[in-house]
């Protein structure tokens, strides 16, 4: 018997694509998503991919606006959304939005089982707040059962006081086989490619927003505390943009000897191309709920070296096997993992290759199966 889900969350990623319709296509869950809006160009510039969408939809009017750092979002429709969609589990993807509130209200009133599908971890700088740790707690109570991306968001679901039983993983993933395939089509591509990007031969990768909590200065920093040998040997290349990146730029500019690229934002369709030709993915974030850039980076098998605060590390991360961790700003230990991986480039690629490996258990399958555990132990805990 098919359960009827439906699922809450905030915008369309192109990541999230894949998952649902993995969903969707489960012969023991019948699934409805509910976006709270179909992008944020504010925060990113993501494409839509509607075309590639195979699962059941619909998007809330909304009203958004950025108040500094935080970001409201104020939605209406959400209880009659909820009652064409007939639910009989609804998850929630966090509680920060009024509308995953009014889905925890509805959820009472009809004895629906409510799951909060939950990345945030003990690490995340977002939690500090007290009153912030109260509303979690109470949102916590009125779940049957949760949804973890990976090991440290299961772990800080433990700490919130949800059941050990009551917690299942269903790991955050991207289309790895996409990506694969993408890798290999740039990689026999290299030169041309090389040419089209301004490519140095070498280079280290950074992918994501251009701010100062992702620790894209500690990276440059990094750079910089590589002797001159080291960097006319490898280069360093930033994708994406963001409040900091003019700072950053004329930062770089100081750095005489080696060669940094700032290639803007990218869309899906070349990412894959700058992944495939890198050294290594550095992903210094300073606090970080998850991080798919790993997921893509790894997909396309590349050395990761990334900092310990990083959700993504628990599962993907094995130090010294597929690449190196070290503590936020800690820009000495990220200059050796750096200048082991210049010096060593064939532990680059069996590093990159166990990446890969690692990687393909990390599935928009995986995932679904993941809910779908959840949500048949939310039912039967209902019957």
């Amino acid at each position: 018997m098919k359960r009827r889900v439906v699922i809450l969350t905030e915008i369309i990623a192109p990541y999230r694509i894949p998952v649902f319709n993995a969903l969707a296509a489960r012969s023991d869950v019948e699934s409805h998503i509910i976006f709270l809006s179909e992008t944020d160009p504010s925060l990113r510039q993501w494409y839509v991919y509607k075309d590639e969408i195979k699962f059941s939809y619909e998007i809330l009017r909304g009203w958004r606006r950025r108040l500094g750092k935080y970001n409201l979002l104020v939605n209406v429709g959400i209880g009659a959304a909820l009652r064409r969609a007939r639910p009989e589990v609804i998850i929630s993807g966090g509680y920060s939005y009024l509308a995953s509130w009014q889905a925890a209200l509805w959820a009472e009133r009809h004895k629906v089982p409510l799951l909060l599908w939950c990345e945030s971890n003990s690490a995340d700088k977002r939690r500090k707040h007290a009153l912030v740790e109260s509303l979690k707690k109470r949102f916590r109570g009125m779940c049957r059962a949760f949804v973890a991306a990976g090991l440290a968001s299961r772990g800080y679901l433990l700490e919130l006081g949800a059941p050990e039983g009551s917690v299942f993983v269903a790991p955050d993933a991207v289309d790895v086989e996409m990506y694969a395939r993408s890798a290999a089509r740039a990689r026999a591509r290299c030169a041309e490619l090389r040419a089209e990007h301004s490519l140095p031969q070498r280079y280290f990768l950074y992918v994501g927003r251009l701010v100062e909590e992702k620790g894209v200065f500690d990276l440059l920093s990094a750079y910089a505390k590589l002797d001159e040998s080291a960097r006319t040997r490898i280069g360093l290349v930033f994708v994406g943009d963001g409040a900091v990146r003019a700072d950053l730029v004329g930062r770089a500019s100081q750095i005489h000897t080696g060669v940094i690229r700032f290639c803007g934002w990218v869309h899906r369709e070349q990412i894959s191309e700058l992944y495939a030709l890198a050294e290594a993915l550095v992903f210094p974030t300073h606090s970080d709920p998850w991080g798919l850039v790993v997921n893509e980076a790894m997909a396309c098998g590349l050395t990761i070296v990334a900092s310990d605060v990083a959700g993504c590390v628990a599962d993907l991360v094995r130090s010294g096997e597929n690449g190196f961790t070290f503590r936020p700003r800690d820009i000495d230990g990220l200059v050796d993992a750096m200048r082991t991986l210049i010096n060593q480039p064939d532990l680059a690629k069996r590093m990159g290759n166990c990446s890969f490996e690692l990687i393909r258990a990390h599935t928009p399958e995986a995932c679904a199966a993941g809910f779908a555990t959840a949500v048949n132990f939310a039912c039967e805990g209902m019957a």
